[in-house]
């Protein structure tokens, strides 16, 4: 069964994986979620776990599942998902290139296939993880289905970046135990999120959608937002420079989600 460690809050979830063929993850602990995090509600448990035919599904010591990372260092992530698309993907790079801030994009595959001309020649500082290749709720598929969508993912992150992918964040933060398993046998880690824009909240109130991730913010947060939908993204998009220069009055600095989690290793780690 997933098992819930907690030595100084350094992982929050770790060993996630199902050994035992027909067993489900449940709620993945969802009551000892910090109550800080900035979702509108947590992750969906459930989803298929291994079948009785793969005993080797599980290959690694164990896959972390990081709703932030633990530090005291001011330094935040921003991630992206769903991208990337013609229309805001591009307002995303250029902000972020004029502000000199990396970042982590969480790609859907199908999307980065018919996109990649946007995309290929600016990610030098950021970082891709998978986001499958459909965008389906991983958690409602088998084994062989949650494989195929990370590994056509995989695949194409690699052809258009040149770099393999190792994070992982399922589409809507929903985990089962297949999604578990096919990130252990792929040497995938799952990256989930401590706080994220509230579009649709804020939709009358940009500044104060600018506000709420400014203030709220904490070291080793993981801040989640959409570089493709709707004109609903825009209340957080545009206010994204404005949140990086809030963020660093504040005295933060910004890393992707891997550069977090190496910084956080080589420092001091203590989140109250």
């Amino acid at each position: 069964m997933a098992t819930i460690v907690r030595p100084g809050r350094r992982a929050f979830l770790r060993g996630g994986l199902l050994a035992v063929a027909g067993a489900g993850v449940g709620a993945l602990g969802v009551a000892e979620v910090p109550r800080w995090c900035g979702w509108d509600r947590p992750p969906l448990g459930g989803g298929y776990a291994a079948a009785a035919d793969t005993p080797d599904a599980v290959r690694h010591a164990g896959v972390a599942v990081r709703y932030y990372v633990e530090t005291t260092e001011p330094v935040v992530a921003f991630t992206f998902d769903d991208g990337p698309g013609p229309r805001w993907t591009p307002m995303v790079l250029d902000t972020l290139a004029a502000a000199g801030v990396p970042a982590t994009f969480f790609m859907v595959g199908r999307n980065l296939r018919e996109h990649a001309g946007l995309v290929r020649d600016r990610l030098a500082g950021h970082e891709v993880g998978n986001h499958s290749w459909s965008h389906d709720d991983l958690a409602t598929r088998d084994l062989a289905g949650v494989t195929s969508e990370l590994r056509r993912t995989h695949d194409v992150i690699g052809e258009v970046t040149g770099r393999a992918p190792t994070l992982l964040r399922p589409p809507y933060g929903h985990l089962g135990g297949s999604t578990l398993l096919a990130a252990d046998s792929m040497g995938y880690d799952l990256v989930l999120w401590s706080q994220q824009m509230r579009e649709r909240r804020y939709a009358d109130d940009p500044a104060a959608q600018v506000r709420a991730i400014v203030d709220a913010a904490r070291p080793g947060d993981i801040i989640l937002a959409h570089d493709i939908g709707g004109d609903h993204r825009l209340v957080a998009l545009r206010g994204l420079a404005a949140m990086i220069d809030g963020l660093r009055a504040r005295g933060f600095r910004f890393a992707t989600v891997s550069g977090l989690i190496a910084g956080a290793a080589n420092g001091p780690a203590a989140r109250p």
